[in-house]
């Protein structure tokens, strides 16, 4: 039986890129998906390949810079699907520039699409997470975060790591307090072959080599391959002694100490 049978994962950002790797996955272990983001023809077209591959996902528009879109979407996976076992906090504005250009506009958006949608939903999921650990199963938190962070010289990339920093202490803080409630909450630090990273690479070819070089296994993870099925046994029976732990999915690049 696939290790995640029956299981409901609500997966934002997962129209394209890491976030639809980690939907993949999720549904090959035999999870039902809710795909979430702001573009309905990237959600549908993730839906379509998922059922392609004989596994059940529903598409769910939703702004997750908007309070109230939030909780339409989680009240629409809960009636559509019936509660919601896994949260995958994926999507992400990201603001990158050196501090001296950085717009207050750019860091709000990254601070409205990162730590505060992601308090936002595990709030809004907490019962849901709750309920899926009373009932002999377990609830499971995802948090998507930044090795950025972790970089000797983070020129150009404050802004960013500043607010994946804090979706990590509150991944930290929800391990502490909601193991009590049968729900695990951990951190990943991936580095995936996002649309991103893909245009990056055209875009600059002889920087993205210099930065490949310096990752041990000498490339950049496939979404789904790589990170998305990591994603699918962290939230296992397999792990479920793990539990608010940041981990770096990078091929060895960074050290987190």
């Amino acid at each position: 039986m696939p290790r995640l049978a029956s299981k409901i994962a609500f997966v934002t950002g997962s129209g394209q890129g890491v976030g639809q790797g980690i939907a993949y996955a999720l549904a090959g272990e035999g999870a039902t998906i809710a795909v979430v983001g702001r573009t309905m023809s990237k959600l549908e077209a993730t839906v379509t390949e998922i059922r392609r591959r004989g596994g059940k996902a529903v598409a769910v528009e939703c702004d997750i810079k908007q309070a109230d879109a939030l909780a339409q979407a989680v009240e629409s996976v809960v009636a559509q699907l019936g509660g919601i076992d896994i949260l995958v906090n994926n999507a992400q504005e990201v603001p990158l520039a050196p501090l001296l250009s950085l717009s207050e506009a750019a860091l709000a958006a990254g601070w409205e699409s990162g730590p505060l949608a992601t308090l936002r939903l595990m709030k809004l999921c907490h019962p849901h997470l709750k309920y899926a650990a009373r009932n002999g199963g377990a609830g499971n938190i995802v948090n998507l975060c930044t090795v950025a962070a972790m970089r000797w010289d983070v020129s150009g990339y404050g802004g960013y790591a500043a607010v994946k920093e804090a979706t990590r202490q509150l991944t930290r803080a929800a391990a502490c307090e909601w193991a009590a409630d049968g729900i695990r909450t951990n951190a990943i630090l991936p580095l995936g072959d996002s649309p991103a990273m893909a245009g990056w690479t055209r875009a600059r070819p002889q920087e993205a080599a210099a930065f490949i070089s310096t990752v041990p296994m000498q490339r950049v993870g496939e979404c789904e391959a790589d990170i998305g099925r990591f994603v699918a046994t962290l939230v296992s029976d397999d792990c479920r002694y793990i539990n608010g732990q940041s981990i770096a999915v990078d091929g060895g690049q960074a050290f987190l100490g």
